[in-house]
């Protein structure tokens, strides 16, 4: 494996080892975007990665073949193992009719991490997420079956995702939450809201923050101008709010703001957006995803660009001119409290 030292490093969270601050999501590598390549561009992207030193790797049961692909890999390269912090989820249940539930209680955790360890061929996963809390389970049972799996050695550490200020809170009493996974990006600040008091709240507990979408879907980069460009044939993007017919010309606008800035740094649009989020702090840790080798060169690239303090407060004036909001809000599972433990 190519050294590392490239990507810096810092402590994930309190009690988690030092990591790569740069990630690697897999979601897209197995067709949310776009069709998912095959089997043998899959493993060399994933050969790419590891030779990068990008070896912080997440994914989850729901991406598509995500985890019988990393399985494939796991399986010609054992000795690589343990160079890779590998974190996956539970929590979205597919259901017969195509839809989906989110289903967080104990029972489907355990079911869940049997099914994924199977697909891995892996005794246990590094770390662990509830991907989202189903507002039914108190959120207290579902650390609770995380623990019993840490004891038996399945997973060693605990993660969540997309909850409130207060589940966070009352997941780490029942035991340490290692990271909190979470939309962060230029665009999407809502965990810096004092209202929501999220990012407030992770490091008062001393808890990593996992950034998804850190480009924003993609649409940071800049490269995608038009409804017609994220309209493909497997591509989720346009029912993003900020693809809507409202709300797209004047995030365009936005948008050149920020390639304008980037191009005086020498960077890219997404190279400026992600150096943005490394600025937030060390204990942010962004997790781009991609299918192509060069947009992952182009992403680890974005570790050595700085943000100053000035261009830090220039940037969040740009970006607070987009207009529409988060998908997740859509959903109704954004920042999930879940019924008291009674």
């Amino acid at each position: 494996m190519t050294s590392s030292s490239t990507i810096p490093k810092r402590a994930f969270g309190k009690l988690g080892p030092e990591l790569p601050r740069l990630g690697f999501g897999l979601m897209n590598a197995s067709g949310t975007y776009n069709l998912p390549g095959t089997d043998a561009e899959r493993l060399a992207l994933l050969d790419h990665a590891y030779s990068k030193g990008q070896v912080f790797w997440d994914t989850a049961d729901k991406y598509g073949d995500s985890e019988e692909i990393l399985g494939k890999w796991f399986a010609a390269n054992p000795e690589k193992r343990k160079d890779i912090f590998l974190a996956t989820k539970f929590g979205i249940q597919a259901l017969p009719d195509g839809r989906f539930t989110m289903n967080s209680t104990p029972e489907y955790c355990r079911e869940c991490i049997g099914k994924s360890l199977k697909r891995l061929g892996l005794p246990y996963v590094d770390l662990y997420y509830i991907h989202r809390l189903d507002k039914v389970t108190p959120v207290e049972r579902t650390v609770q079956s995380l623990v019993a799996l840490k004891n038996e050695g399945k997973i060693k550490y605990l993660g969540i995702s997309e909850c409130s200020a207060e589940s966070l809170r009352r997941a780490h009493a029942v035991h340490p939450i290692t990271a909190l996974q979470i939309e962060y990006s230029l665009f999407c600040r809502d965990i810096e809201s004092p209202k929501i008091r999220l990012l407030q709240t992770a490091r008062e507990l001393g808890v990593a923050v996992v950034c998804y979408s850190p480009l924003g879907n993609g649409f940071l980069t800049g490269r995608f101008r038009t409804i017609e460009d994220v309209s493909g044939p497997g591509d989720s993007r346009k029912v993003l709010p900020w693809f809507s017919k409202e709300n797209l010309n004047n995030n365009l606008v936005v948008l050149d703001k920020i390639a304008e800035m980037a191009k005086t740094k020498g960077a890219t649009s997404a190279q400026l957006s992600l150096a943005w989020l490394l600025a937030q702090g060390d204990d942010i840790f962004p997790i781009p995803g991609t299918s192509k080798p060069h947009r992952l060169d182009e992403n680890l690239a974005s570790a050595s660009v700085s943000v100053s303090p000035k261009e830090n407060e220039t940037l969040r004036k740009i970006a607070s001119e987009v207009t529409g909001e988060r998908f997740q809000t859509k959903t109704g599972y954004a920042f999930t409290d879940t019924p008291k433990w009674e």
